[in-house]
């Protein structure tokens, strides 16, 4: 049997082609509702009339065996326009929930009035490497928002007190009535006199301009732990923004940058430091004095020390941020060359060069060219 041609524009209403998927009609059926819900089209009878219209074509095509029945015979029984709650089914699935969220404010609202967290705020501190080693006390600035003092927080004026909302009784929130395709369901949403606050301020603060917050520039103290590198963030509990509603304050972050050092380059809970020797001290070995984080350490270096030659000073690296103990302190080795000599220290280390018969004055090219050739 023929399929009849959309004879109540059920298609036309959806706007898809006949031959459209039950996902192309459920998509354009979203929008469309969304389009002409009454909500959204406030005082439009039109637009109320239409959302009807493609209310009862979703229901019939949104339905597989309505959808069967309605192509072959241009009608789908008492189902055609059967749609609301008591229809035996329901065609719309989850639509709904989708256009009830959109409209009413996704189900269940927290009290606007309710107590809540101030916010957090975030400050950086550079500190220096012996700093970062010792620990420290530094204070930071910040600018915050904090309880107005002259109200108490109230947001009235001194001798004055907020008074209860008369719209919403003090409870920050009122009814309001939607109507859908099921009916008129209700809805809670904010006050709109009283902004959710469920009180009516008549003589504001001077202060704080009824706000029961105003800004105020803080120094505030951060006590620095031994062992502390970039990156690191220190959290002091309340040191953020006042809450609202009585809510507990905010807290303050400190995000901290260790400053490099002359003498040291850190690796983790280890530092790295030069100690330089002249050639005679690498030869014949010697004492050298090294620069530590406690002071200056005494250090025999053994004869015969190489340049780039490496030692180590056990625990007198870094302090260690978790699980005690410090890092080590590695020492590198340079051999200072002189470039001025004087004749008797240059006809020194020529002798020493003929002791150990080290040529220092190769024969030029031409001298060696002939020896080769002889």
């Amino acid at each position: 049997m023929a399929a009849v041609d959309d004879p109540k524009g059920f298609y036309r209403l959806l706007e898809v082609p006949q031959g459209a998927s039950q996902e192309e009609i459920k998509k354009s059926y979203r929008k469309l509702a969304r389009t002409y819900h009454p909500d959204a089209n406030p005082g439009n009878p039109e637009a109320e009339e239409h959302f009807k219209l493609v209310n009862e074509a979703y229901a019939v095509l949104g339905d597989p065996e309505k959808r069967e029945q309605y192509d072959r015979f241009g009608t789908a029984g008492n189902g055609a326009g059967g749609y609301g709650p008591f229809s035996g089914q329901d065609p719309f699935g989850d639509i709904f929930g989708d256009i009830f969220e959109t409209f009413m404010g996704g189900g269940a609202r927290a009290r606007p009035n309710a107590p809540r967290q101030g916010n957090d705020l975030e400050v950086s501190l550079n500190i220096s490497l012996r700093e970062a080693a010792a620990g420290v006390s530094k204070t930071v600035s910040v600018t915050r928002r904090e309880r107005c003092e002259s109200c108490g927080g109230s947001g009235a004026q001194a001798g004055t007190k907020p008074e209860t909302c008369p719209d919403c009784g003090g409870r920050g929130q009122v009814e309001q009535a939607a109507r859908t395709p099921f009916g008129q369901f209700v809805t809670v949403v904010p006050c709109a006199r009283c902004r959710g606050t469920g009180r009516m301020i008549k003589t504001p603060c001077a202060e704080c301009r009824g706000e029961g917050q105003k800004r105020v520039k803080r120094e505030i103290e951060v006590r620095v732990p031994p062992g502390v590198d970039t990156g690191v963030r220190l959290r002091i509990n309340n040191g953020g923004e006042a809450g609202a509603n009585g809510g507990p304050p905010g807290d303050l972050y400190v995000h901290l940058e260790v400053e490099s050092d002359p003498l040291y380059i850190r690796d983790g809970n280890d530092l790295h430091t030069q100690s330089v020797v002249s050639f005679p001290q690498a030869v014949l070995g010697c004492q050298v004095e090294v620069p530590t984080l406690d002071g200056f350490e005494r250090k025999d270096l053994p004869a015969g020390t190489r340049p780039g030659d490496t030692f180590r000073l056990k625990g007198k690296g870094m302090p260690r941020l978790r699980g005690g103990g410090r890092g080590d302190l590695i020492v590198h080795v340079d051999v200072d060359v002189p470039k001025n000599l004087s004749e008797k220290a240059k006809n020194l280390v020529e002798e020493l060069a003929a002791e150990m018969g080290t040529p220092v004055q190769p024969s030029g090219f031409l001298d060696r060219l002939k020896t080769w050739l002889s």
